[in-house]
């Protein structure tokens, strides 16, 4: 069995809106979320072994002010990646990890949450996931494999997610008055 880990990035800056897509940071929000998922994901229990991380800007800081202590390997077929491109890349270099955590972004973190898990263990985690996938938000799923090679669609199941609003209510849906 390994175990997979997906962070998303957490709220970007659109403060400037001449910096590339690329290049955009966190916004004080973001900053707050991630500082608050990097908690949760070191009281949770796995110990990473390796990160593998998208080199985008906002990637970048969030892994930053999470301070999980992990140092990222950046790919940068990471950014924007669908779910064919994170699967080979999780496949080339996962190594010999037992517990490997991705940063990214979505729409394909999402999707690959999806469908990596059989359907026969679709949960309540499941049907949170199919909802939204927000920001700064993280996943942890149970595979049935031995090696990293042999990741593929079905093979595991969803154990954990957490969003930074199920943590603090205060990081939740902005309200539009």
């Amino acid at each position: 069995m390994k175990l997979l880990g997906l962070l998303r990035h957490a709220k970007s800056d659109w403060d400037d809106m001449s910096l590339r897509d690329f290049d955009r940071g966190l916004n004080a929000r973001g900053r707050k979320g991630a500082a608050l998922m990097g908690a949760h994901l070191k009281s949770y229990g796995v110990k990473w072994e390796r990160l593998l991380a998208s080199p985008a800007e906002r990637v970048q800081r969030t892994i930053e002010s999470s301070g999980i202590g992990i140092t990222p390997e950046f790919h940068k077929g990471l950014y924007l990646a669908d779910t064919d491109g994170l699967i080979s890349i999780i496949r080339k270099h996962g190594g010999d990890t037992d517990a490997l955590l991705v940063a990214a972004h979505n729409p394909g973190l999402q999707e690959l949450a999806l469908e990596l898990v059989d359907p026969t263990k679709e949960n309540d985690l499941f049907a949170e996931v199919m909802v939204k996938y927000p920001t700064a938000s993280y996943a942890v799923l149970e595979l049935d494999i031995d090696d990293w090679s042999q990741i593929r669609p079905r093979c595991g199941a969803l154990v954990h997610f957490a969003r930074p609003r199920d943590l603090d209510p205060s990081l939740g849906p902005e309200q539009v008055l």
